[in-house]
């Protein structure tokens, strides 16, 4: 370690933190019982990243009360349900991370109000600061909170703390003025239009996380700490509408004056810690960055927070590299580094850094698909890369009794992650890739410039083969005979997927290539080009060549871009929509391609109405489609035989990480 700034040890109020390295509060969807207390898979998390060597290690956003702003029971953790059982399966969390030295703070918030999805999040009508439209559907109208009720809401705080200092926490963070959540609601001046003492100016739209930090520290005393969960500008465009960086807007939400004045009263008020990042539900590709944004993109802003407030400024941010978050803390621009998805794709990454091995840290992708996409569907909280993220105790590598002979065919992330899971529990693994590279279609979709962390996931699964000294054969094709002359124990079909080519008239012109052909150079794109597909893919390499100031415009069979095939995470899909249109990407909707020509390409609309449309490039994006070809051959004729990532279904890296794990850690 050159620097050494993140082993320091720092203090919270009169707390003593290890360590500058904090978890930052993610969401724990399916980490809870039934009555909304902490399951053992929710112990077994955050006793993980406890192991790792988190300094400071803050829960998921953890109710108050579930009769105002009513969730869906079994999802969001809630303190007020069943207090004596929520203090007795917490006591247990807190309990087995102290004994790794590391600190817990419980995340305690207000709720959804416009931000939570109705009918699917909220069993009733949202609640807020006034009566607004609802994020998600604006036909829903918010009702108005009365002032008894907010009352009542912060008693529920006061009654929280109580019972997390009971079970061991050593601070609360109060969530939030921050992402326009329901606490928010009350302190942004769009959101909030209340004449009552809720309401008006600045000082009185702080009044409610004011008396919730003055009501626990009279509770608890002045040494139980209190943190904040705080956006410092809220980057609102407009309603719904986000504004991107380096764009020009006026901020109709917080703005960054606003910001420092309203920290500035929030530390007089007694708050012990500000957990920074920028943005709302309305900008969602601030507070949750996809792959897209830039690293450290918050370091700006909690740069000029740090000069106006004196107590710690924890800053996430895609700060996952650890050279990025040293530079943080030694230019002043945060206290504390919070690790969210980095902690979540390997939760050994501060004793990594620690011991000088950056390179062996998973990294985290930046695609929202395993975290928090997956709470959206109501699927349990989980990681792309790590599959054993918040299921520590289920997907643990134990050492096989009999060591097997493995022959993984192919090398994409599917097959690499088997071979090395496999390797891990005693295997003798080898790997037979058919080119000259390791890493598979993921060589092609992390040609972007924006896709670099693709390129470092390709880079860290080629290190772990290299450090598990397994068995790589490239330049190979693997056919039935070769099977059966290295008579393996067990067979893993990870042979991917092929680009779906389209049988239509022009299809043999030179202007005609994939998407994959375009992105790994093997064809040359024109200055004016059609992308047939608006799927990820079309879209991702539509934007890639607007980048380059080439002329795009992407057709789409389907009525919106953007909607076909796997769900893809809401603030990575808002964000890619707002870049299409910043860099003038055209889209035609309801239409197919009908004929490449010499000038262009022939569309022709859902209603059978046709189009010409000028183009030099006709760039093909309409997905992919299995190779099973030796998988079929195979099957019938040897017992262990496994298909795994998009050789048994096309999708996207997740399934394909997933899929080889669950193999590996079972063949």
């Amino acid at each position: 370690m050159k620097n050494n700034s993140l082993f320091k040890p720092i203090k919270i109020g009169k707390v003593e933190v290890k360590n500058k390295i904090s978890m930052a509060p993610m969401g724990a969807f399916g980490l809870v019982d039934n009555e909304g207390c902490y399951n053992q898979r929710a112990i077994d998390y955050y006793v993980e990243r406890a192991k790792g060597g988190t300094g400071l290690i803050i829960t998921s956003i953890t109710k108050v009360e579930n009769e105002l702003d009513k969730v869906v029971p079994g999802i969001i953790p809630t303190v007020s349900i069943n207090p004596g059982r929520f203090l007795m399966t917490s006591t247990e969390m807190t309990e087995r991370v102290h004994a790794y030295g590391s600190k817990i703070f419980l995340q305690l918030t207000m709720g959804f109000g416009r931000s939570g999805a109705p009918g699917t999040l909220l069993t009733s009508q949202p609640v807020s600061a006034s009566d607004i439209p609802n994020y998600w559907d604006p036909t829903v109208t918010c009702r108005a909170l009365t002032t008894s009720e907010v009352e009542w809401v912060v008693q529920k705080f006061i009654e929280s703390a109580i019972i997390a200092k009971k079970a061991g926490f050593d601070g609360v963070e109060i969530h939030a003025v921050h992402e326009g959540y329901l606490l928010d609601q009350f302190t942004l001046s769009i959101f909030n239009r209340r004449t009552d003492k809720y309401g008006g100016d600045l000082r009185g739209r702080l009044e409610l996380p004011i008396e919730i930090v003055q009501g626990i520290k009279a509770a608890v005393g002045e040494d139980f700490p209190v943190g904040l969960r705080y956006s410092v500008k809220s980057c609102i465009k407009d309603w719904r509408q986000g504004g991107l960086p380096d764009e020009d807007y006026v901020e109709k939400g917080r703005d960054l004056k606003e910001g420092l004045e309203a920290a500035k009263i929030l530390e007089e008020a007694g708050y012990d810690e500000l957990n920074t990042d920028v943005g709302t539900y309305d900008a969602w590709y601030w507070s949750h960055p996809p792959v897209y944004q830039k690293n450290g993109l918050y370091l700006p802003y909690t740069k000029e927070l740090k000069k106006v407030v004196n107590i710690p400024v924890i800053v996430a941010g895609k700060l996952g590299i650890p050279e990025d978050a040293e530079r943080a803390l030694d230019d002043e621009a945060a206290d504390m580094i919070g690790l969210g998805r980095p902690l979540l794709s390997d939760p050994y990454w501060p004793k990594k850094v620690l011991t000088d091995h950056p390179e062996r840290i998973r990294p985290c992708i930046g695609c929202h698909t395993g975290c928090l996409g997956r709470g959206f569907e109501g699927k349990p909280l989980s990681c792309a890369v790590n599959p054993a993220a918040g299921r520590e105790r289920y997907y643990e590598i134990k050492p096989v009794l009999e060591s097997k002979k493995v022959m993984v065919v192919g090398g994409g992330v599917a097959g690499m992650e088997a071979a090395i899971t496999a390797t891990m529990r005693g295997h003798k693994v080898t790997i037979y890739e058919g080119t000259n590279e390791l890493g598979g279609e993921v060589i092609p979709g992390s040609v972007p410039d924006f896709k670099v962390d693709d390129r470092r996931l390709i880079a860290w699964y080629k290190n772990e083969i290299k450090e598990h000294k397994i068995e790589v054969v490239l330049n190979t094709k693997v056919t039935e005979e070769l099977v059966e002359k290295e008579k393996p124990d067990i067979v893993i079909i990870a042979t991917g997927a092929k680009e779906i080519r389209l049988s239509l008239p022009g299809m043999e012109k030179d202007k005609v290539a994939t998407a994959v052909e375009l992105l790994n150079g093997k064809k040359k794109a024109g200055e004016n080009i059609l992308m047939v597909g608006g799927g990820l893919v079309g879209c991702e390499t539509a934007l890639y060549l607007a980048k380059q100031g080439k002329k795009v415009t992407i057709v789409e069979s389907k009525d919106n871009i953007l909607s076909a095939g796997k769900p893809i995470p809401h603030m990575n899909k808002i964000m890619l929509i707002d870049l299409l249109k910043k860099y003038n990407v055209k889209t035609i909707t309801n239409n197919s391609l009908l004929e490449v020509t010499d000038d262009g390409a022939v569309l022709i609309s859902n209603e059978f109405k046709k189009q010409n449309v000028s183009a030099d490039t006709v760039a093909i994006a309409v997905g992919f489609k299995s190779d099973r070809e030796l998988y079929n051959k195979l099957h019938g004729k040897i017992a262990d035989l496994y298909i795994i990532g998009d050789a048994y279904q096309a999708a996207n890296i997740m399934d394909a990480i997933w899929s080889g794990n669950e193999i590996g850690l079972n063949c």
